[in-house]
């Protein structure tokens, strides 16, 4: 993942994934960085070497990966700026110790849990950066139904996987109501996602209706009860991922959906 250079650049010794810089450029300049989940550390080094965050505090629930990132912050010098914290969740983060937490590399409903069980925390803070692997239209429900606002998504395509990165901040709505607020589309594909015009989005689309296409097909020929009580479920997913495609292909300026 980290292509090691044989100079030390002006911003940071190493090069990060491009998932990895993805979610580190939502990372506001100057923000006190709590990174859930840090396995190796790289994210809060290369921050730190490039000078977007003074000091971070890089936590894991696993004392392994967090020997691994306590060794990379050693041989990179930045024991001063980067704290390692045995940690699940918000677990060992008391409320004031940052302002900005990065939860990524883990599924959907244990990213809502680590929200959940770390609320107190979570909405203490100035905004989360989350970039959940599965179940991202209901991390995205959570959120908003919790007081959360989604201030800003974007999407990578790196190593063969697609990837969402997902900005919050907390008490910005009153009251919000998910399904008033955003549709069924918006909060499976991303509101911000289908408006933002990168043919990333209208590419993830259409590998998203070939494979419910695949699934339905193979469920049409089954002809079992079970393929039929699931059936539906797969032709209302496939509408609207072509429904999704026709917005995100708007606005990239292609403009071919009809109707």
């Amino acid at each position: 993942m980290i292509e090691k250079q044989e100079q030390k650049s002006e911003v940071s010794s190493f090069s990060l994934s491009e998932r990895l810089k993805a979610i580190g450029a939502m990372v506001d300049r100057g923000s006190r960085l709590a990174d859930i989940g840090t396995d190796h550390g790289y994210l809060p080094i290369w921050l730190a070497e490039a000078g977007i965050v003074p000091a971070a505090i890089a936590m894991d629930v696993k004392e392994g990966p967090l020997s691994r990132a306590r060794t990379h912050v050693k041989e990179h010098g930045l024991e001063e700026k980067i704290e390692l914290r045995l940690s699940d969740g918000f677990s060992a983060l008391s409320p004031g110790e940052a302002d900005t937490a990065v939860i990524a590399g883990m599924g959907g409903l244990l990213m809502v849990r680590i929200l959940e069980q770390g609320e107190a925390v979570a909405r203490s803070l100035r905004q989360l950066i989350l970039s959940p692997q599965s179940e991202i239209g209901q991390v995205r429900r959570f959120l908003l139904e919790k007081g959360y606002e989604i201030l800003a998504e974007d999407m990578v395509f790196d190593e063969g996987k697609y990837y969402t990165i997902i900005k919050a901040a907390y008490g910005r709505q009153e009251k919000p109501v998910p399904e008033e607020n955003w549709s069924y589309i918006e909060l499976r594909y991303g509101r911000f996602l289908l408006a933002s015009g990168k043919p990333v989005v209208t590419d993830f689309l259409r590998k998203e209706i070939r494979t419910l296409e695949e699934v339905e097909q193979r469920l049409s020929e089954a002809a079992t009860p079970r393929a039929g009580e699931r059936l539906p479920e797969v032709e209302e997913e496939l509408q609207a991922a072509r429904e999704a495609l026709c917005t995100a292909e708007e606005q990239e300026g292609k403009g071919t959906c009809e109707g």
